[in-house]
């Protein structure tokens, strides 16, 4: 497809609605900073147009659309003001609501408007002739104010499935009186991608009105769908960072926009943009306080990992043989996973991925693929551990296993005490530089006591272990036993506030998994840090 046009020109929109409908979603409550920082995200990723919320109908969206005039100067975006049309048998010029839209300040907004006729008979209770006086007194009036408007039709498709010739009657009314842009909302998420095209494609041959696209997600379609009314000619699309909105979210904004850049070939970013994108999405889920989906498309930490080995055979070859985009377009990076399926080429980019040089020893690598599958039969993983698996890299190319210290003992107590609380306390016994080291600790559980012991020990001979942190514990009863004598998994994740990493333990018992993966969490902090080893 040829290029459109730009976001930030007039050519093609792209409309981010997050903090409006995407902060609709169940589990997400912005503060007015949350939102002003979320702006500030999406203008600098470069969208056209940044959709604030409904000023007017609460005090907080009231409050961003105030302090983000003042507060953000907008590289890329223009700021939308988000409302309905005016009350029925009333006047426009007079309608509270409308003049909330205007004291906004938005130079942008966007009316909803009904388009399905029974929604306009029983919701808003009025004649569908009424509903049109609506909207063209809407648009009109918000026009001689100098704004410009663009107008949602909610529940346009259910509504051209009732009755055709009025959905489409909304459409011209709307865009005769000055809209912009007509959106065409699938506000329920039921439709399918041909349906979209078809009647996209209809109703822009019978109107002759800009149109846009607004797509719910209920069917897993709404980015299928947001693309396939691009096909037909919209012009104009409205998504969520990470697809977040109501029930199942919305259209997501990453994907729709990569397959415009990279599919479609529109350019419709500024120039560098989309290599911002993944760290954009990271951002953002941050901010709503939600964890990024690993499997999102183009942006997810799995996007581009490989685990097969017939696909790191053939990767090693040419990436491009089982990856649809060079990662580093998206601002993401290939991965390769160790697991039991890994073979010689997994090994070899996985090697190479983490600096470790293993030339062409094809014993070395035929060596290691087998200890992988061997410790992976007995519980282990390492594609969710790649500290662990660098360690035991690193032990098979050097000869040896790296210790910085030496484990003669540890132990860990849990008191049940009469009041009904618990204490926990652990000792270990190590030898580190030649020297032997006791250390007991309390914690606020036996894992937390072994971590305090660990360091407390440590911490004098490598003040490096300062800055680590646990950063996340997950314990996973693995399959095969039953009950209080099953095999237990146990893995870690540790920071120094550069980077994270994760480690693993397998035992019978929770507590050891736990030391195993505690000592290589600090094996590999010790790593990190330069620490020539001295066991």
């Amino acid at each position: 497809m040829t290029t459109k046009g730009n976001a930030t020109d007039d050519g093609f929109h792209v409309f981010d609605t997050t903090l409006r409908d995407g902060a609709q979603r169940e589990g997400i409550n912005l503060t007015v900073a949350d939102k002003l920082t979320i702006a500030r995200h999406l203008d600098t990723f470069g969208v056209g147009y940044i959709e604030g919320g409904w000023p007017g109908a609460n005090p907080r969206d009231t409050e961003f659309f105030a302090r983000a005039q003042q507060e953000i100067a907008f590289e890329n975006a223009q700021l939308v003001a988000f409302g309905a049309t005016r009350r029925a048998g009333g006047s426009a010029s007079t309608d509270p609501q409308v003049q909330a839209l205007l004291n906004s300040g938005a130079p942008v907004i966007t009316l909803v408007a009904k388009s399905h006729d029974r929604h306009v008979e029983l919701a808003l209770r009025t004649t569908l002739d009424e509903n049109l006086a609506m909207v063209r007194d809407t648009v009109s009036h918000l026009r001689e104010q100098g704004r410009r408007v663009f107008v949602d039709c909610e529940h346009f498709f259910d509504g051209y499935r009732a009755n055709a010739a009025y959905a489409k009657s909304v459409v011209r009314t709307a865009y005769e009186a000055g809209a912009e842009v007509v959106i065409l909302c699938d506000t329920n998420g039921g439709m399918l991608p041909a349906q979209v095209q078809a009647v996209v494609s209809t109703v822009i041959a019978d109107t002759g009105a800009r149109l846009g696209i607004h797509a719910q997600d209920d069917t897993g379609c709404a980015v299928a769908n947001t693309l396939a009314a691009v096909d037909a000619g919209a012009t104009h699309v409205q998504c969520t960072a990470n697809g977040y909105g109501e029930r199942v979210g919305n259209a997501n904004l990453f994907p729709v926009v990569a397959a415009l850049e990279l599919k479609y070939g529109m350019k419709v970013l500024p120039e560098g943009a989309l290599a911002e994108m993944t760290r954009i999405s990271h951002a953002i889920a941050e901010v709503v306080n939600l964890t990024p989906s690993t499997h999102q498309p183009y942006v997810g930490v799995s996007a581009f990992a490989h685990k097969a080995g017939l696909h790191a055979s053939a990767i090693k070859v040419d990436p491009d043989l089982y990856q649809h985009i060079d990662p580093e377009l998206v601002g993401n990076t290939m991965r390769m996973l160790v697991s039991d399926m890994a073979g010689r080429a997994s090994i070899e980019l996985k090697g190479k991925e983490l600096g470790v040089d293993l030339g062409d020893d094809r014993a070395l690598v035929g060596r290691v693929v087998e200890r992988v599958k061997e410790r992976e039969l007995q519980g282990y993983t390492y594609e969710a551990a790649d500290a662990s698996f660098e360690l035991l890299l690193r032990g098979e190319v050097e000869g040896r296993a790296r210790r910085y210290f030496r484990t003669e003992s540890w132990r860990a107590i849990v008191e049940d005490r009469p009041d009904g609380t618990h204490a926990n306390e652990a000792t270990v016994k190590l030898w580190a530089k030649g020297e032997r080291i006791v250390a007991t600790a309390e914690g606020n559980g036996p894992v937390n006591a072994l971590d305090r012991a660990l360091r407390v020990a440590l911490e004098r001979i490598y003040p490096q272990l300062a800055k680590l942190e646990l950063v996340d514990y997950k314990v996973r009863i693995l399959e095969g036993r039953t009950g209080t004598e099953s095999t237990t998994r146990v893995l870690i994740t540790t920071g120094d506030g550069d980077a994270d990493w994760a480690t693993v333990g397998v035992a019978e018992n929770v507590i050891a998994a736990s030391w195993q993966a505690l000592e290589d969490a600090y094996t590999y902090g010790l790593l990190r840090a330069g620490v020539e080893p001295t066991e």
